[in-house]
């Protein structure tokens, strides 16, 4: 079993309190069953959550925009599993919605795993999005700094040159300097 899959259940089985209708949903192999979850009303955040996630592991699109719902959830548990869960969905609108989450200035609060996604999907829109909300990380008194070392450890782990001058201010913080001569040392030199 995928151990996301196996953390989110436990947490949901927790989260929901067991029962007949929790266990159903864990254990339902039918696709159908898991995106009507989705759209019919009346269910609980916790079905939801479950049945988009194993919707996204099994590759079916209907989950997208559940998905994405819960990637700026203000739980830090729902917005890990829902990039998990996008990272193996597939779907090509994906590093968008990533980039628009991880640029969104008034939800910056919510960007740690839409960075940490847009890293992992390595899309066209990753090392932009990610320059973006890193030079906004660098004013003075910042509280966003675990969202900075994740947009600076990213932008290392993608190699781009388009980086550089972004991880080169990165240096003068001191939170976040270690991190940004790590990075610098992956990137290749500009020509």
């Amino acid at each position: 079993m995928d151990e996301e899959l196996r953390s989110l259940t436990e947490r949901l089985r927790r989260e929901s309190g067991g029962g007949a209708g929790f266990e159903r949903l864990a254990a339902t192999e039918d696709v159908d069953e898991l995106a009507e979850v989705l759209v019919a009303p009346g269910h609980a955040l916790w079905a939801r959550e479950l049945a988009a996630f194993r919707l996204g592991l099994a590759g079916d699109r209907r989950a997208f925009e559940a998905l994405v719902l819960l990637l700026n959830h203000r739980d830090p548990e729902r917005c890990r599993s829902a990039a998990h869960a996008l990272a193996r969905l597939g779907d090509p609108r994906t590093a968008r919605a990533a980039a628009a989450l991880a640029t969104n200035e008034l939800r910056v609060a919510y960007a740690l795993h839409p960075v940490r996604l847009l890293v992992v999907l390595r899309a066209p829109e990753a090392v932009p999005a990610l320059i973006t909300t890193l030079k906004r990380r660098l004013r003075p008194h910042d509280p966003y700094r675990r969202v900075a070392l994740a947009c600076v450890d990213g932008l290392g782990d993608l190699g781009d040159t388009r980086a550089r001058p972004v991880l080169d201010e990165a240096l003068a913080h001191p939170a976040l300097a270690e991190a940004a001569v790590r990075a610098l040392a992956r990137i290749p030199a500009q020509r």
